[in-house]
């Protein structure tokens, strides 16, 4: 298996990530589910650049806790 750039793979199944003016993305992991030419199914998984492993780990289990329970955003009342 050869490795590849995934960008357009991405725009293509309609992955779209919700970003306010000025946002900088920073680092990115990216989990994929694959068929295979004979029927199997696997995943698989790709990450940018210099993403180390702690980051990686950290990035899944926030991941994890936001799909399994949702995130909300509330703002604190700082002054």
């Amino acid at each position: 298996m050869a490795e590849q750039p995934i960008g357009q793979l991405l725009d293509a199944l309609g992955v779209q990530a919700d970003l306010g003016e000025g946002d900088l993305p920073t680092d990115a992991f990216v989990i994929l589910k694959i068929v295979k030419a004979d029927g199997t199914v696997s995943m698989i998984s790709a990450r940018s650049e210099g993403l180390d492993w702690i980051t990686r780990l950290g990035m899944v289990t926030a991941t994890q806790q936001i799909e399994n329970s949702g995130y909300l955003d509330v703002p604190t009342d700082d002054g």
